[in-house]
């Protein structure tokens, strides 16, 4: 069986990730993925990033990582999930996280990718620091993250 969560410095497999999620389980008939990269600007100040970085707490991130697949399976009916996000240093266009669920029928896949996706961006004790010519500075959290949050009917601070 894989692992539900990984954390770690190297590249992802898409593919990789996908075959080992669906491994001897006959009943799985959809899979839905979400991939988020780094990207070149920060939407919000139309500054250019040259490099990104992450930081996380050993142990604690992984934890709250497997209580939100553990919600994930308590609301949908999937029958596999799995979560790698990459710390360290990132540069533009780099895969940071990956967000992988299988199911017997896409549209539970789907919402379960969408819910640990949401719940990720703002609940997960992950740090971002971006670099751009101005210097680097901590990323805070978007509103409009919160926002998808609570369309689970979770608000930020009580999850």
């Amino acid at each position: 069986m894989v692992a539900r969560v990984s954390i770690q410095t190297a590249d992802f497999d898409l593919g990789a990730e996908v075959a080992a999620l669906r491994e001897g389980d006959g009943g799985v008939g959809a899979v839905a993925s979400f991939i988020g990269t780094v990207r070149d600007r920060n939407g919000g100040l139309a500054r250019e990033v040259s490099a990104m970085e992450l930081e996380h707490y050993p142990g604690m991130t992984e934890r709250a990582i497997e209580a939100m697949i553990d919600e994930a399976f308590r609301r949908f009916d999937i029958r596999g999930a799995r979560v790698v996000h990459r710390v360290g240093p990132l540069l533009p266009r780099d895969q940071i996280v990956l967000v992988v669920v299988s199911s017997a029928h896409r549209g539970q896949a789907f919402q379960a990718c969408e819910f640990l996706m949401d719940y990720l961006k703002t609940q997960a004790p992950f740090w971002k620091k971006e670099t751009t010519a101005e210097g680097a500075r901590w990323v805070d959290a978007r509103v409009a993250d919160d926002a998808a949050l609570a369309r689970w009917g979770i608000e930020a601070g009580n999850a």
